[in-house]
């Protein structure tokens, strides 16, 4: 049994939370949010008040924020991680931020005296209560090795992208591509019901044909064809429009950087923050197929 800190307990940090005290382990958890410390400490975590407590005596501490600025507050302000964490601890921020920040902070604990990793996740907040996510990890092989079997708990497929910032790298470029390719089903979609095609048909054809991707056959944003697809309730989010175009947005501006030319991406962010804009940031982000089917009215 390992003693965890995890900071961060919203819909992906909680379940992940939970999922490590299932397994057996010591984890006392932290969020700004009272209601959130209180559902780990019912699920059989220990609650804390602040960053330094679950930080504490920790031999892995985990992260889940909301972007960049938390991440270095949390880590590296005097109340934070790197000021409390005990020697030789394990740090491992499951965050989805941008990768200067996230090298820049392992740099940071390195320099402390601290191994740590960038973990963001893929799966949703389905995959953070099944403990199925998708690790996408950055780092040195000593940090991977040691936090690899914390994150088997919470993950069924781990990949060590390689240095650190490596696994936002592959982040943002994999949603990059979930962007890009559901705008493109969305389209197809809207393009077949002006056409008086019917979705199941146009579903049933081109989910075994050369138009086969997973934002059409698990993630289909009609409803129907896929029953388990947000679009058959309502929209209701599994990953928000919101965070959709944060990780749009980070793509591009990594593309900005590094003289990257990525056109789709940049359209995708357009659209989706045209999207948001209207007042759908909470809907899930499969719900931009209304937005471009009405776009055609």
């Amino acid at each position: 049994m390992a003693k965890v800190g995890f900071i961060g307990l919203g819909n992906m940090g909680g379940p992940m939370a939970a999922n490590l005290v299932k397994a057996g382990h010591d984890v006392t958890g932290f969020d700004l949010t009272e209601d959130l410390v209180n559902k780990l400490e019912r699920d059989g975590g220990s609650p804390a008040i602040s960053v330094a407590e679950a930080s504490a005596g920790a031999e892995f501490i985990f992260t889940m924020l909301p972007a960049g600025k938390q991440v270095e507050i949390v880590y590296g302000s005097d109340t934070g991680v790197f000021s409390n964490a005990r020697p030789g601890a394990t740090l491992v921020d499951c965050s989805t931020i941008d990768v200067a920040t996230a090298r820049r902070v392992v740099q940071a604990a390195a320099k402390k005296g601290y191994s740590m990793l960038d973990a963001p996740v893929s799966g949703g907040v389905t995959g953070a209560i099944g403990g199925t996510l998708t690790f996408m990890v950055g780092g040195s092989e000593v940090a991977f090795a040691a936090a690899e079997p914390m994150l088997r708990i919470m993950g069924k497929t781990i990949v060590h992208a390689g240095k650190a910032g490596n696994g936002q790298a592959a982040k943002i470029c994999n949603n990059m591509i979930l962007g890009i390719s559901m705008i493109g089903v969305s389209e197809a979609f809207a393009l077949a019901d002006r056409l008086e095609l019917d979705r199941q048909k146009l579903f049933d054809i081109a989910s075994t044909a050369s138009g086969q991707c997973w934002s059409l056959t698990s993630y289909c944003p009609v409803p129907g064809p896929v029953p388990a697809s947000p679009a058959n309730r309502d929209y209701a989010a599994g990953f928000t429009a919101a965070m959709m175009l944060k990780d749009l947005n980070l793509a591009n501006e990594a593309s900005k950087a590094t003289g990257a030319s990525t056109p789709l991406g940049s359209l995708a962010g357009q659209l989706y923050n045209m999207y948001c804009n209207e007042g759908h940031q909470d809907v899930d982000f499969s719900g931009i197929f209304k937005f471009l089917s009405a776009a055609n009215d």
